[in-house]
């Protein structure tokens, strides 16, 4: 059945499209550098975290700017990485992720719950590769700290954060317990081309499926992985292409998959449990921006970062202005999905035939021998 699916799907082809930009919000916040951000469909406005201090800011449709949540506890220079609304227990969940540097040489990694009615910190969870381990110790290795990186939430409130550098995955409950809950070999089984500059950056961005397991893009591969959240068991997407340097992920309500990358947005179906997928559409984006994550809106509307992160990283920048922005879908690249796959179907029935009806000769030809 594998077989015949890489068959099928090898025939489509797939041309990425400029990006078809709808709605564009522009807003204010002087050295922000987003990384991440969520759509909160209680108040109707997207929140997003900063790279460069400790807040959240509450994002309006119409690009208004407020602090939503000012978190002067936690560490200095430390940042908010990967977002989630908790819908069931209005919570926002948020990673937390320090780099070790000359004057702070021990990394931080941890997860915030705060309550989004009264806007208080309900726990901080530190993320540790051992139980008994200092929260600021270090996580993984001394090179290469662990990176508490995206995040995502369950119906029953447990949360999931992907550890980017140490490839592995955290659980965090609802009472702000946390261990790790998966570390799969599965993680580590691909080869990564170490000449890319993404080459460190594993784990990425991971989303819930409410049949009961979650969906993680892995940066250096292209790897698409589905896990198990019952007992963290997890095994390759097997997909038609590699998401290259893709980043975050989230999910429309048709149950089409979108994962960002600073290059692309990647459109993805499946149609058997996410054993395997299909990437039918692909959409460039505006580089210079550094696309990083990726949310749905109201009435499956797609909306995409610009957050200038790398400006950012390299702190030779000051910029004032960051937007999100809606990418509008190709409605032809849907419909000729399912013209690629009758096309892909059809050859592949007639090879089969044809493999089917040499066999039958040379069984015959044995015969009258």
């Amino acid at each position: 059945m594998n077989s015949f699916f890489a068959l099928l799907i090898s025939v489509s082809f797939i041309i990425a499209s400029a990006a078809k930009t709808g709605h564009v919000i522009t807003f204010r916040s002087p050295s922000l550098y987003p990384e991440s951000f969520t759509w909160d469909p209680k108040s109707h406005n997207f929140i997003i975290g900063g790279t460069r201090d400790q807040k959240l800011l509450s994002i309006s449709e119409s690009g208004v700017a407020e602090t939503l949540i000012s978190d002067t506890d936690l560490p200095d220079n430390s940042s908010f990485l990967g977002l989630a609304v908790d819908r069931r227990n209005n919570r926002l969940l948020a990673c937390i992720h320090r780099i070790p540097t000359a004057t702070h040489p021990s990394p931080f990694n941890a997860l915030a719950a705060y309550d989004l009615k009264s806007r208080r910190r309900i726990f901080l969870t530190p993320l540790l590769d051992k139980n008994d381990q200092n929260p600021i110790a270090t996580v993984t290795e001394i090179i290469h700290p662990a990176a508490a990186n995206d995040v995502a939430v369950d119906s029953s409130g447990n949360a999931y954060v992907t550890n980017s550098d140490g490839d592995f995955i955290w659980k965090v409950n609802i009472d702000g317990e946390g261990s790790i809950f998966s570390r799969s070999d599965i993680f580590k089984s691909h080869p990564v081309d170490l000449t890319v500059d993404y080459h460190k950056c594993g784990l990425n961005g991971v989303v819930f499926i409410s049949d009961g397991y979650l969906l993680v893009v892995q940066s250096n591969t292209g790897k698409l992985y589905k896990v198990n959240v019952n007992d963290g068991t997890a095994k390759t997407v097997n997909l038609n292409k590699d998401l290259t340097a893709g980043d975050g992920i989230a999910v429309r309500s048709d149950g089409v998959v979108l994962v960002v990358s600073q290059h692309k947005l990647y459109y993805i179906k499946s149609e058997n449990d996410w054993d395997e997928g299909v990437v039918f559409d692909e959409t460039t984006l505006d580089v210079e921006g550094f696309a990083t994550s990726v949310v749905v809106g109201n009435r499956k509307r797609v909306y995409v970062l610009y957050g200038h992160l790398m400006e950012g990283i390299m702190g030779n920048g000051n910029r004032e202005e960051f937007s999100i922005v809606e990418i509008e879908e190709n409605e032809d690249k849907e419909d000729n999905k399912w013209l690629f796959v009758l096309v892909g179907f059809g050859l592949t029935y007639f090879l089969f035939w044809r493999f089917q009806m040499r066999r039958l000769v040379q069984n015959m030809d044995k015969r009258v021998a």
